[in-house]
């Protein structure tokens, strides 16, 4: 069988390591900021905008809502989001951040770097490694 793929060669097993060891290396740093990966996410979303409908946290993400939906329940939990419903349109539910939540934000800082410094990787690599992600993604977003 020695035309057979082989795993060292797939791409997809590349991702699907590389996106582990990632997971695994920022484990330890967002224990200390009392976060899962998933409500890193969510707050990277929101310290970027907000008020952010749960609509639109969920399409920026990917999640469906009842995968958004637990997370945010935890994060108002957490005292870091609060939920509001729209105004304009009852139906809309906006997330906005508590001051707790603001604050997070400069701790939260210093985790892309620890990444990098794990990896042994530059700022300019990294930046290279996120634009070729990016363009992967959108490539096989737009194949679908």
């Amino acid at each position: 069988m020695s035309d057979a793929p082989r795993l060292r060669h797939q791409v997809c097993f590349a991702l699907y390591s590389a996106s582990k060891a990632a997971t695994a290396v920022y484990r330890p740093v967002l224990d200390e900021l009392g976060l899962t990966y998933p409500q890193y996410l969510v707050m990277l979303v929101l310290w970027e905008q907000e008020p952010r409908s749960v609509r639109d946290l969920g399409a920026e993400l990917g999640l469906d809502s009842g995968t958004l939906s637990p997370l945010l329940k935890r994060l108002e939990t957490l005292g870091l989001v609060e939920r509001h419903r729209s105004a304009e349109d009852e139906r809309r539910v906006d997330i906005v951040l508590t001051e707790a939540g603001r604050r997070l934000s400069t701790r939260a800082q210093a985790v892309p770097q620890r990444l990098a410094e794990a990896a042994g990787l530059s700022v300019d690599e990294m930046e290279q490694l996120h634009a070729t992600l990016g363009k992967l993604t959108a490539a096989l977003h737009h194949s679908l």
